[in-house]
This record gives C-alpha cells, sequence and structure tokens, in this order.
C-alpha cells in the first residue's frame, strides 16, 4: 500500500471527491487492523508478564519456610546448617529478583506501545494541519 503514491496535482476536484470514500474505506480498515493487532500485543505481552509475576511469587513463597528454618536452625545449634539455609534463602530471593524484573519488562513493554486510539488522534491532527497548511 505504501508503494501505490502517484502524482495528484493534475486531478480535477471531481475526480479527488470521488477517490474519497475509497481513502476514508481503507483508512477506517487500516485503523481496525492496527487495533486488532495492538490488542493481540497487548494481551499477549499483559499475560507472559503476569506469568512471571506468578513465578516470582512462587519462588517469593518458598522463601517463607526457608527463611523460618534459617531461623531454627540457626537458633537451635551453632552447626553450618544455618548456613545452607541462608544460601538457599539468598538464590530463592535472586530468583524472585529476576522474574519480577522480567515481569517489569513486559508491562512496560505494554505501556509504551501507543493504543488505536492516539493513533486516530494522530491522523485527526495531521489532516487538520494539512488543511490549514493550504
Amino acid at each position: 500500500m505504501a508503494g501505490n503514491f502517484r502524482d495528484r496535482a493534475d486531478d480535477s476536484l471531481l475526480t479527488l471527491l470521488g477517490d474519497l470514500p475509497d481513502l476514508v474505506s481503507n483508512l477506517v480498515k487500516a485503523e481496525i487492523d492496527a487495533a486488532k493487532t495492538w490488542i493481540s500485543r497487548t494481551a499477549k505481552d499483559a499475560g507472559i508478564g503476569s506469568v512471571w509475576f506468578l513465578v516470582a511469587l512462587f519462588f517469593l513463597f518458598w522463601t517463607v519456610p526457608v527463611i523460618l528454618v534459617f531461623a531454627i536452625a540457626g537458633l537451635s545449634s551453632w552447626f553450618p546448617v544455618w548456613l545452607s539455609a541462608i544460601i538457599t534463602f539468598g538464590i530463592l530471593l535472586l530468583a524472585v529478583v529476576a522474574f519480577a524484573l522480567l515481569g517489569i519488562v513486559k508491562f512496560r513493554k505494554v505501556l509504551s506501545r501507543e493504543n488505536p486510539a492516539q493513533a486516530v488522534a494522530t491522523d485527526v491532527r495531521i489532516v487538520k494541519e494539512a488543511g490549514n497548511g493550504r
């Protein structure tokens, strides 16, 4: 569609007005297709971001018993059991941070994407500027 431009400087007003319904129809179809694409990408990214947050919550859930084991083992005796509990807790905490960051990256992608309403507003602004420029 982008390669179909032609010089319309010599076309008559009636020819230009006759082409207007097709142009508007093509614009509406393009905006609807853009909206479908935006919804599809947004839903996919939001779903993936949600899964990463759920994975982070899963690992966070298992850090509670680990810290409790650490407290019990550390307070009940001074053997190396508490050291293994701290290492396990640290690894799980790093996993929580990593998966939460993956979720944040996906949600930032969702929020930065232009939605169809913004695209229509941009189109209207361009048309108004083109009309005022003559």
